[in-house]
């Protein structure tokens, strides 16, 4: 089972950088939403965010991803999706939890955020990078990474958040999100993005059927070009309830899906992926320790 080369680190603002490991650094979910899918409302008040946020890295999160709008997607199980937001209403949400983060701590903060005018506040305000859901559908959003010189998520999807799981039409999935990723480094680097500071993500369960997530995961080490990180984000989705509902029961809801979450992590850290996107920092930071020190011990008899 092969793994994928990638940088020692990504710079970071600040002269900081994030270094990367042999084990998936973990990037703690704080959705400062009312309409995520799994936890939205419980983070909308920025107190609580803030004290979320911090509680997140005492578990051992390296990084955090903020994001104040839902990109829930729609025509699926989660009926409409998510609601679009003013760039003002975004930032609303956004900026008094990033404020209070960045004040309170120097761990990496990245802002998801499809927008660039959100992009290059929050940047200004001290995010570090930028988790972009939509493949670059706002130019702006790369001019904003590549004025700032951080890093930049790229993750697939296809369509309007609205209606993207109404629609899903794929030859080859692992083919096509690969050719579509590619096009989107490419837009980035046209854009300024520095090429070795970006990250991609196959963007699971964004316009994809349960199987072909699974396809997705199972070749991660396929998805990206030499070198660059690749960021897994599989925590609680709606294929863990379809694949993990023991025969005779309900679909297990977002909170229930801890087993299967952790599935997705070790299939991602036997592949050599750079980051893991969760809800459950405590449980996944115990599990890739369990899993490194077993893997040490059959490297070292």
């Amino acid at each position: 089972m092969s793994t994928t080369p990638r940088p020692p680190n990504l710079r970071l603002p600040r002269d900081r950088r994030l270094e990367l490991a042999t084990s998936p650094l973990v990037m703690g979910v704080l959705n400062i939403t009312p309409d995520s899918f799994s936890d939205g409302g419980l983070w909308l008040d920025p107190t609580k965010a803030i004290d979320r946020g911090l509680e997140m890295l005492r578990q051992g999160a390296q990084l955090l991803d903020l994001g104040a709008e839902s990109s829930r997607p729609g025509g699926g199980v989660y009926g409409h999706g998510a609601e679009d937001l003013s760039t003002e209403e975004e930032l609303a949400r956004l900026l008094p939890v990033l404020e209070g983060l960045r004040g309170a701590t120097d761990a990496p903060l990245c802002i998801d955020t499809r927008k660039g005018p959100v992009a290059a506040q929050a940047l200004a305000a001290g995010g570090d990078l930028v988790n972009d859901v939509s493949l670059l559908a706002d130019p702006d959003l790369g001019r904003a990474v590549a004025d700032s010189g951080c890093p930049l998520v790229l993750m697939h999807s296809r369509g309007a958040i609205a209606t993207m799981q109404r629609e899903i039409r794929f030859d080859d999935v692992v083919a096509e999100v690969r050719e579509e990723l590619n096009e989107g480094i490419e837009r980035a680097v046209e854009l300024g993005v520095e090429r070795s500071q970006i990250v991609v993500d196959p963007g699971i369960g964004f316009g994809k059927t349960y199987t072909q997530n699974l396809q997705l995961i199972r070749s991660l080490n396929q998805l990206a070009p030499p070198a660059h990180p690749v960021l897994l984000g599989a925590s609680r989705k709606s294929f863990i309830g379809h694949f993990g509902a023991a025969e005779g029961q309900s679909v297990p809801p977002p909170q229930k899906r801890l087993g299967g979450s952790l599935a997705a992590v070790g299939w991602a850290a036997s592949l050599g992926a750079a980051m893991v996107r969760v809800h459950d920092v405590q449980e996944t930071v115990q599990f890739l320790r369990v899993w490194e020190a077993i893997k040490g011990t059959e490297e070292t008899s």
